[in-house]
């Protein structure tokens, strides 16, 4: 007999005539055995290092993931931000150029003003201030004229105040200089005004 296994050697005769084969005794201390061995499989074990193969990739998986969409939101970030500077340096540049073109645009005013009408060169001076005008609303420049509006200094520049008849104080009774700006609200030049005292 073996020390792991004790095996009842007589057969055992039941009442109704049968017998039984011997059954085998695990010997005392054998219970832990079967456990011993499936940690010492080499295919569970071979598992157990897949396993770990896995979730360090997942690991790794996940950090690259993370660095790809932080690499992405930065582009965007940047590409955004270039797109505003880019639409800022337009305008700027738009305004620079508006600001050199509007005292000729100014001499063209002055020009049709004095003009008698029946001026053969009034036709031809009209036509290069509108396509001068329509150059500049082209590019997100427009003029306004704040005749009768409250006088506002951000956007106008007060030649003279004097009581004017009919108009409220603090208004602007006259304009002598047209106001130029941006789309944005951005003012290029003030308008030169007279402000009813």
């Amino acid at each position: 007999m073996s020390d792991i296994d004790q095996v009842v050697d007589n057969e055992v005769e039941h009442p109704d005539g049968h017998r039984q084969q011997p059954v085998a005794q695990p010997s005392p201390g054998a219970e832990g055995a079967p456990a011993q061995a499936a940690v010492e499989d080499p295919e569970a074990s071979e598992i157990a290092g897949d396993l770990d193969e896995l979730v360090a990739t997942a690991a790794q998986r996940d950090e690259y993931l993370a660095l790809a969409q932080r690499t992405q939101a930065d582009f965007e970030n940047y590409r955004k931000r270039v797109a505003r500077e880019s639409a800022q340096a337009h305008e700027r540049g738009a305004a620079k150029l508006a600001k050199e073109m509007l005292p000729a645009l100014d001499s063209l005013d002055r020009a049709l003003e004095g003009a008698a009408e029946d001026d053969p060169l009034l036709d031809g001076v009209r036509l290069v201030r509108s396509e001068l005008m329509a150059a500049l609303q082209r590019v997100g420049i427009v003029p306004f004229v704040p005749l009768g509006e409250p006088f506002d200094p951000t956007t106008q520049e007060a030649v003279a105040q004097q009581p004017v008849e009919g108009a409220q104080s603090g208004t602007v009774a006259e304009v002598y200089q047209n106001g130029y700006r941006q789309l944005n609200g951005t003012v290029i030049r003030p308008a030169r005004v007279l402000v009813a005292a």
